[in-house]
């Protein structure tokens, strides 16, 4: 009894095993689209892309903020001060005199910038509180209940101004550069989704090639047994199916560790085997160069940089030329009051103007300010003769793409019927091989050729694929729809 329930356990355990495999492993079809799909929400790249942008689109609402009415409160609650002070008398000399007091002050203000002129206007109004403590102490309360107040520098630059040209294109720049970097993950997708399917190609490859080494070699030990073939012959073909099951255990190897790459990218359970589909091109699609260029100079980031980089350095400049001399002008009317009882402070008000202008106009400086506009001048030249020399790269590396994808297509086309060609010959070989016809040297070269003409084939297919995604990162533009690539920033960022 006891010997049957072990033999019972026993057979059972690979079952279990293999039961347990099965509920750990799930084995399903992925097409590059439904990769390319994941990649965009599941992946850190695309995580990475967008808190860039989110960066970017905080930055730009600060910046919007700047030009808003701004309400503001500051206060002092309370202000206690028991020290002592110098004093000066009436016949000129000094004693120190104790200060026991608590004050209050609060002021309420609404400020605006005026980005056309680099002021800034603000309508405020504030209450102070002061009361002696100890025997006899006094209490008194000074209100502004309004007041208008002008803060305008003459001749410094205008950074307001500036701002209003700088931050619309550096956010336009950053929405630029967050669908360049969407289009730039799926050109990684497409990168370990064709590592994946060439290894899994290779895989089938070596168990093919391993199968047909098998039989070969043990139609090659009856051939032996009655002199068809020589012995030379014979052990050629049992290499043959020892470098079979050698190219099996490195193939599933390299299966695993694409596998695992491409999981991790895409953020899929460990769990889950991904069996990549074959993709098929793009049939019809040619590239102009003219066209492409257009596209890219329009709507790629590349040309927002460069629009960004010219007006900063420009604004540069116009620091440097305003710091050669400071005007700044502060005016202030309102009324004030002041009394022993809060609500006697705001009657019988009193005005309250001020008017200030500061000066600061250096009369010798041995050349330091305009020194550093001249210096400010050749950083900009730099940055200009920089951004030619990156414009005609740029157009360069736009010719040489639109180059290798239209090239590509053909060299698809090309590859795609020698490996028809080359399996078909295989074929043919190993049923000539089998009636003598042929030497274990043409076997193998049919052999080498049709790996080499699958691989090729699965190879030019990803150029392709990357080559066109690539154009797409560039220019922003859908060339299978004809439609521009757009994005709900709105939801994007609030999601």
């Amino acid at each position: 009894m006891k010997k049957n329930i072990l033999l019972a356990a026993c057979f059972l355990m690979p079952l279990i095993a293999s039961a347990q495999n099965d509920t750990l492993t799930h084995e399903r079809d992925i097409t590059l689209a439904e990769a390319i799909a994941l990649a965009r929400t599941q992946s850190v790249d695309a995580a990475v892309a967008l808190n860039e942008l989110k960066t970017a689109y905080w930055e730009y609402r600060t910046f919007r903020a700047d030009l808003l009415p701004e309400v503001n409160f500051t206060g002092t609650l309370p202000n206690y001060n028991k020290s002592y002070s110098t004093y000066q008398n009436s016949d000129g000399s000094y004693s120190f005199v104790r200060n026991n007091t608590l004050g209050l002050s609060g002021a309420l203000s609404i400020d605006q910038n005026i980005w056309f002129t680099g002021g800034k206007l603000s309508l405020a109004s504030s209450l102070d509180y002061i009361k002696q403590l100890g025997s006899g102490g006094d209490k008194q309360f000074m209100s502004v209940p309004v007041s208008l107040e002008l803060t305008q520098p003459i001749f410094g630059v205008n950074s307001l101004k500036w701002n209003r040209r700088i931050e619309p294109v550096r956010y336009a720049e950053a929405k630029a550069s967050f669908i360049s970097a969407t289009e730039e993950v799926t050109m990684k997708t497409i990168t370990y989704f064709f590592e994946l399917l060439l290894a899994k190609e290779a895989l089938a490859t070596a168990q093919q090639n391993k199968a047909n080494s098998d039989r070969l070699y043990e139609v090659a030990i009856a051939k032996r047994k009655m002199g068809q073939i020589s012995e030379n012959d014979l052990l050629q073909l049992k290499l043959n199916s020892l470098q079979g099951k050698a190219d099996v255990t490195e193939a599933e190897s390299t299966l695993n560790a694409k596998m695992f790459q491409l999981r991790s990218f895409l953020g899929v359970s460990e769990s889950e085997g991904l069996n990549p589909v074959i993709p098929a091109s793009v049939s019809g699609i040619k590239m102009d160069y003219d066209r492409v260029l257009n596209k890219a100079l329009e709507r790629n980031s590349f040309a927002q940089n460069i629009r960004r980089r010219q007006l900063e350095a420009d604004y540069e400049v116009a620091t440097a030329r305003g710091n050669l001399r400071s005007i700044d002008l502060f005016a202030s009317v309102g009324y004030t009051g002041q009394n022993y009882e809060f609500s006697s402070a705001y009657q019988n008000l009193l005005d309250n103007q001020i008017v200030k202008v500061g000066v600061k106009i250096p009369i010798l400086d041995w050349g330091k300010r305009r020194g550093k506009v001249r210096v400010a001048k050749s950083n900009r030249e730099v940055v200009l003769s920089r951004i030619r020399q990156e414009q005609m790269d740029f157009n360069q590396d736009i010719f040489l793409l639109v180059a290798n994808f239209n090239n590509q297509a053909q060299q698809l086309e090309i590859a795609e019927e020698a490996d028809l060609i080359a399996e078909k010959r295989y074929k043919t070989s190993v049923e000539t091989f089998m009636i003598g016809k042929i030497s274990t040297l043409d076997l193998n070269d049919a052999q080498n050729s049709k790996d080499e003409a699958r691989q090729k084939h699965i190879s030019e297919l990803y150029y392709y694929w990357y080559y066109f995604y690539q154009l797409r990162s560039l220019t922003l533009w859908d060339f299978e729809r004809n439609a521009e690539l757009e994005a709900d920033f709105e939801d994007i960022i609030k999601g």
